[in-house]
């Protein structure tokens, strides 16, 4: 516990991230980041893309060290909060397949022991063999080889486990799955392959999951889930609720963070704030690339996923 509070000294805070924000230009960006906890591997002359990887592999080592002081409860925990690594990794390693193989390949996160079944995925060679390996890992099938079903049945199925595995996290991970239910099937007009909807079903509710328009899915989530899109009336406008949901998460690690249990709660408290410190840096990045000043960082729209 003492050493999950200790790691919040690897966030930014709302100050620095301002700091950042306000960069006239991405280099003036790296150079402030090459001072704080996110100066592993920041080099001059990155990409925007480049930067925000480099953000999000300094949040998954700093997970990596505290899942090593855990007890298995609480690593356990952190590898559930942590999926979105070895997604982000399938998924590059979903598109590299059909690669042509003379052009240069990004690296994987190094997941050590937050992986899942990552040594095992990353050995597939065809899509046919990597939704072979899903269907027969903790992830499960999801329902198809193409890089949108394998892309949502993993988040589908990294929610649905988070929420069993870690109660603290059972809001969040609800909240979430929410948003990507609804921007694929009411923004990208794409219907989930089966499998995927009925493990969904199981945090949002037959209901919702079978809506035929975006109100009438709004009105059928959980209360918990239906709040977080109050306002935001019209489906194009659910990346907005990402803001909301990351200060959701934000607040509720501060609270976790300050129980004096001996539980996972403090823990989960510590990656969520971790997480949020992390997302919101990216955010930041992005907006310096655009020639940062005082707009709103947190408005800026961040590509979902670890990467």
């Amino acid at each position: 516990m003492t050493r999950a509070r200790a790691l919040r000294t690897r966030c930014l805070g709302p100050e620095g991230i301002g700091e950042l924000a306000a960069s006239r230009t991405l280099d003036d960006a790296l150079r402030y980041l090459a001072a704080t906890p996110y100066r592993h591997d920041i080099s001059p002359g990155a990409t925007p893309a480049e930067a925000q990887r480099t953000v999000s592999a300094a949040l998954l080592w700093h997970l990596r060290v505290l899942a090593g002081w855990q007890p298995a409860a609480g690593a356990q925990a952190i590898r559930a909060l942590a999926a979105g690594f070895e997604i982000s990794n399938t998924e590059r390693h979903l598109s590299e397949i059909a690669a042509d193989a003379e052009r240069p390949r990004t690296p994987p996160y190094r997941l050590g022991a937050l992986a899942i079944a990552w040594t095992r995925l990353a050995r597939t060679r065809t899509p046919a063999e990597l939704r072979t390996a899903l269907a027969a890992s903790d992830w499960g099938d999801p329902g198809g080889d193409s890089p949108a079903a394998v892309a949502t049945g993993m988040r589908v199925s990294a929610a649905v486990r988070l929420a069993t595995a870690v109660p603290d996290a059972a809001r969040w991970a609800t909240a979430r799955l929410a948003l990507l239910f609804g921007r694929e099937v009411f923004v990208v007009g794409r219907r989930m392959p089966d499998v995927s909807v009925r493990r969904a079903a199981r945090l949002l509710g037959p209901r919702a999951v079978g809506a035929g328009s975006y109100a009438e899915f709004r009105q059928a989530l959980p209360a918990d889930t239906r709040g977080l899109l109050e306002g935001v009336d019209e489906a194009a406008d659910l990346w907005r609720a990402e803001a909301r949901w990351w200060d959701v998460v934000e607040r509720d690690g501060r609270e976790l963070l300050r129980r004096s249990s001996f539980g996972p709660g403090p823990v989960v408290g510590a990656v969520a704030l971790l997480s949020a410190d992390a997302w919101r840096t990216r955010g930041a990045l992005e907006l310096a690339a655009r020639g940062g000043g005082p707009g709103d960082w947190q408005a800026v729209e961040v590509p979902d996923g670890a990467g």
